[in-house]
């Protein structure tokens, strides 16, 4: 395979030609520009594309190779060399889920997604389906908000399944929650917020997201009830983010009568509430509340993605809220991209409009019912005392543990015993006062594994409860 690098040599300079190639080189393995592991040209291609005798390229090369800076291997031609500490600093931006942990044989954390079930053949079919029926219009750019077709499809999925009340065009498809967060965050500040409540304990990654948008996070507590809205009242913030199906890590249910406080809440400030549906496809239909949004689509802004659902690396996700405020959400997505994939868009909403994807959740929910089995049977044989609050459905479950636990002691003897595993005070926002817990994410890990890893974790618990006793 013929390889291409931006690389140029000043024939007036003094310097030698080689010295030139080496120190172009470098910089570009120094300031990241060019990875450990990317392959280069042979000399022989890099020579001829930049018109220099091949001897002066392999002079460099050689170089950069006894510098440490480059790799060569016969038949596998010449790479970036992996440099020690050249990837310290990204590895400390990467998200809670990826932290590395090698030879770890269980992943019980959070934030994951469970794509080996991607109903590669259906999604397949309906992208060939529009592909072949696409024309001039389909195949040019989507409007900013979303294809109209889709967001028509779109809406009424969202009022038949959570009964979220709105027009087509109220409803906004970003690429992920995350742009949707980053959109709300930026109208938030240019009318004049300063802060955003949020849920105590709730996703760490999403309280550094809303610091970073210039937005002050504020943690309120969440009890049985779900959001404590009577702090929320007294905490100054205007406008709140929270996941009342089923909230992230602890599972409960925001009640219904602080559904209606909330609500009374943001008209008397004048203030927004951010619903983040993020798993309600794993929720059991029989037993969930309409969304929030249904009681004040005036006040809440509805917001979901079928990362979890399907695959995050589709990016799509959906906005819906009161008309005022999307067109500012629109406004500055406008000075950000030019809108999403027409084609996975139209994709997406031919997979709604078939029934693929109501019998893809329904499979999903299926399933994770019976990984939540195996987790509920395993506290009751390996972990004594242990119980788990809030309902029956979800992405993971959050596992009180008795008072006498250390919890931090047993995160670290379930490493030990290859289990990767979270404690509570991880989605705290005050560690301090929080009681032992563990929150185990089973979105990776099938009934099995789920088995060999909790008996793990049983044998390191078991080893402090006794050692306490």
């Amino acid at each position: 395979m013929s390889r291409h690098i931006a690389l140029t040599v000043d024939r007036d300079s003094r310097l030698p030609l080689a010295m030139q190639i080496r120190d172009s080189l470098r910089g570009l393995v120094e300031s990241g520009t060019l990875k450990p592991g990317t392959r280069i040209p042979s000399s022989r291609q890099l020579a001829v594309d930049i018109g220099v005798s091949r001897s002066v390229v392999v002079e460099a090369y050689d170089q950069l190779t006894a510098e440490g800076y480059l790799t060569g291997r016969r038949g596998s031609g010449t790479s970036v060399a992996a440099r020690t500490g050249a990837e310290t600093a990204a590895s400390a931006l990467a998200p809670l889920t990826e932290e590395p942990a090698p030879g770890a044989r269980w992943d019980l954390r959070t934030g994951a997604s469970d794509t080996t079930d991607f109903p590669r053949t259906e999604w397949l079919r309906c992208a060939t389906a529009v592909i072949t029926g696409a024309g001039r219009q389909e195949l040019g750019y989507a409007p900013l908000a979303g294809v109209p077709h889709t967001r028509h499809v779109l809406t009424g999925y969202l009022g038949r399944v959570r009964g979220v009340r709105g027009r087509p065009e109220d409803l906004m498809i970003t690429s992920g929650f995350a742009q949707g967060l980053a959109l709300v965050c930026r109208v938030l500040l240019d009318r004049g917020h300063t802060a955003l409540a949020v849920e105590d304990p709730g996703h760490p990654g999403e309280r550094e997201f809303i610091g970073q948008s210039g937005l002050r996070p504020v943690g309120i507590p969440v009890d049985e009830d779900g959001l404590d809205v009577e702090r929320l009242e007294a905490s100054g913030a205007r406008a709140v983010l929270i996941t009342p199906a089923n909230q992230f890590p602890t599972g409960v249910r925001l009640g219904r009568e602080r559904r209606e406080r909330l609500v009374a809440w943001a008209r008397e400030v004048d203030g927004y509430v951010l619903e983040d549906d993020f798993d309600t496809g794993f929720l059991d239909p029989a037993g969930r509340l309409p969304a929030l949004q249904s009681l004040a689509p005036d006040r809440v802004v509805y917001a979901g993605s079928a990362s979890k659902t399907l695959a995050p690396a589709l990016r799509l996700g959906w906005l819906a809220g009161p008309p005022d405020l999307m067109a500012s959400v629109e406004h500055v997505r406008a000075g950000w991209d030019i809108g999403c994939s027409g084609l996975e868009q139209l994709t997406f909403a031919r997979f709604i409009d078939t029934g693929a994807f109501d019998r893809h959740q329904r499979r999903l929910r299926t399933e994770f019912r019976r990984r939540r089995r195996t987790v509920r049977a395993h506290l009751d044989t390996q972990l004594p005392g242990a119980w788990l609050p809030g309902g029956a459905g979800g992405l993971q479950a959050y596992v009180r543990l008795p008072s006498r636990i250390d919890e931090q002691a047993l995160v670290r003897a379930a490493r030990r015993r290859s289990v990767l595993v979270r404690g509570g005070r991880d989605y705290s926002v005050s560690a301090a006062g929080s009681p032992p817990a563990l929150v185990i994410g089973y979105a990776k890990a099938n009934c099995a594994a789920l088995s060999r890893s909790l008996t793990e974790v049983g044998a390191a618990y078991r080893e402090q409860w006794e050692g306490a006793g």
